[in-house]
């Protein structure tokens, strides 16, 4: 039987994989003591409640336009330092929220932060997918994502605990997450790579090829994500307003229910990736996709129901918005990486983060604005959308059957990621360059075999004369 305590003990045992499980742990412990409270902390250094929350969205913004450079980064072959220049990035930007208390100090900090912030998913999933290899690859990722959670779920209650002596303490929270980046960067500067993982530059054509087939995939399979995105702030702002606004229940309830939605996401989702590592990811995201739209309609009827039934039942949703979760960030980025020719992961993972981190940037303003007109103009057209993302992701499915059963057809030679177009104008050329080689030996042993033959009829026609003469 799998557990999460089996699957992080391989995480621990791949080459590397223990400093990386140790750095992930660090970082987010240290990250989770300041991210409850950052906004509190500009309130108190002299920014109001909507400046705090608009430099911290320019921040994410400009750390949007980092991801394609990162992406070309990892696509030149690096692996770790991306990585590292990510949480260095991040602990450059608390360092200046701790020792810089003031206006320009939380602007430059939270652009710096934005920037480490956007960039770490691809390049924690490239270092992650380089550590494990394509078998582990899923189980790996969902350990990192497990470790992260539970640090980051540690870290926010220690810092609780700490702010309750006094809010002054916030600079020393700043300062220690400073200190838990750079440690995070110093170990995985000396994580092992395996070489293989790295792959060898393609040819200009190959590429070319590569890069339209296999980064078409990638862009259908970003703009259908972009309404699963929206779950992410479901907890942070959705319910909380729903819960105390619509429904008149106390706070303790949005509590409980983050509470125990993260206890369930650590407790089963290495174990729900690895009982579906079986299943292709396309399938996985699509069903993610079903429970996270039916989650949305349960919110909306538990709304519409009010009082305390209504908020028992919200309560109750959670559960298959946790699993609708779970397969999501379970299936999710091994897909990108699996649609993507090898030479290219870094951009696919850019191209991903970019549809991700756009609707995590702008899906606070439209979670707001649709609530303020009422439950059903956002639950309602959130759980369409989500059902258009879903079904777009299982007609990409039937293509990509469709597309590798024409490639084998084609040529036994067709890879992952590869274009069958490509490999079968090669394969018809090396049948053309067998037919023009057979062609030219016939050619050159009948140019023998007559050549050998005028010899053979001079030299009788010599003895001939010769037999005459004597």
């Amino acid at each position: 039987m799998t557990t999460t305590r089996t699957t992080l003990r391989e995480l621990a045992r791949i080459p590397g994989g223990g400093r990386y499980a140790l750095s992930a742990t660090v970082e987010a412990a240290t990250s989770g003591m300041l991210r409850p409270f950052i906004v509190i902390y500009a309130v108190l250094i002299g920014l109001s409640a909507p400046q705090a929350g608009m430099t911290l969205t320019v921040g994410m913004l400009a750390g949007l336009g980092a991801v394609p450079l990162a992406g070309w980064w990892i696509d030149r072959g690096a692996r770790r330092a991306p990585a590292v220049a990510a949480l260095l990035v991040r602990a450059v930007g608390s360092l200046l929220l701790a020792l810089v208390p003031g206006i320009a100090g939380f602007a430059i900090g939270a652009v710096l932060i934005g920037v480490g912030t956007q960039i770490a998913p691809p390049t924690n999933s490239a270092l992650v997918a380089a550590l494990a290899g394509p078998a582990r690859r899923a189980a790996a990722l969902a350990a990192g994502r497990s470790l992260r959670n539970a640090g980051l779920g540690a870290g926010a209650l220690l810092g609780t605990v700490l702010v309750a002596s006094g809010p002054e303490v916030l600079h020393w929270l700043a300062l220690a997450t400073a200190l838990g980046c750079a440690f995070g960067a110093a170990v995985i500067a000396r994580v092992p790579l395996p070489h293989q993982d790295v792959p060898a530059p393609a040819p200009a054509a190959a590429a070319k090829e590569a890069r339209g087939a296999g980064l078409r995939t990638v862009t259908i399979l970003a703009l259908a994500g972009i309404p699963y995105a929206f779950y992410a702030d479901i907890l942070e702002i959705a319910l909380p307003l729903l819960l105390v606004k619509g429904l008149h229940a106390s706070l303790a309830w949005p509590s409980g229910i983050f509470v125990a939605n993260t206890v369930m996401v650590i407790a089963l989702q290495l174990v729900v990736v690895v009982r579906l590592a079986k299943w292709p990811h396309r399938t996985v995201l699509f069903w993610s996709g079903l429970l996270l739209a039916a989650s949305y309609l349960g919110f909306w009827l538990g709304g519409a129901t009010g009082g305390g039934p209504g908020t028992v039942l919200v309560a109750l949703v959670i559960v298959p918005y946790t699993l609708g979760e779970i397969l999501y960030t379970g299936s999710s980025v091994p897909l990108v990486i699996e649609s993507a020719p090898p030479h290219l992961i870094g951009r696919a993972l850019a191209r991903w983060q970019l549809s991700y981190g756009l609707a995590r940037a702008v899906d606070p303003i439209i979670i707001t604005g649709l609530l303020s007109l009422g439950a059903a103009a956002l639950w309602l057209p959130l759980a369409a959308a989500t059902l258009l993302g879903a079904a777009t992701v299982r007609l990409g499915t039937r293509r990509h059957r469709l597309h590798r059963s024409r490639g084998q057809s084609k040529s036994h030679a067709v890879a992952d990621g590869g274009s069958p177009a490509v490999d079968g104008h090669l394969t018809k050329s090396v049948h053309g360059a067998e037919r023009t080689v057979t062609s030219a030996r016939w050619r050159r042993t009948f140019r023998v075999s007559r050549d050998q033959a005028l010899v053979l009829s001079r030299a009788s026609s010599r003895n001939v004369s010769s037999a005459r003469g004597v």
